[in-house]
């Protein structure tokens, strides 16, 4: 059985290949901190800088997650679905100009995928 910790929607997939058209290589990120921190921002690589403390939670359409390790340890029982909003938020993603941002839908995982990603 595979087990993921991230998934994403299909309009979520949608916005992430058109931001990759237009800057490239891009990271998500979850922080916690101010400016909708704890909300998904989306970035150029490179762009973001990431430490130890930061935790690599998966891959979503070829975009590396990431999560700091603060915020993991609020969501390491969840499992997290990335979509999409229309709305601003008060954040710098990439996709803030556009009139949308990007949210998270979570779910406590199951007992067999907490045993799995979790031990």
């Amino acid at each position: 059985m595979k087990v993921e910790r991230v998934a994403i929607t299909e309009d979520a997939i949608k916005i992430v290949k058109q931001l990759q058209e237009k800057y490239g290589e891009l990271i998500f990120h979850q922080s916690g901190g101010c400016c909708d921190g704890s909300s998904p921002m989306i970035f150029e690589k490179g762009e973001m800088y990431l430490d130890d403390s930061d935790i690599f939670l998966g891959e979503l359409s070829g975009v590396k997650y990431y999560m700091n390790q603060d915020q993991f340890e609020y969501w390491k029982h969840t499992h997290l679905t990335i979509g999409i909003t229309k709305g601003r938020g008060s954040s710098f993603s990439l996709e803030i100009p556009l009139g949308i941002r990007f949210i998270i839908h979570s779910r406590i995982l199951t007992d067999e995928e907490n045993k799995i990603l979790n031990g």
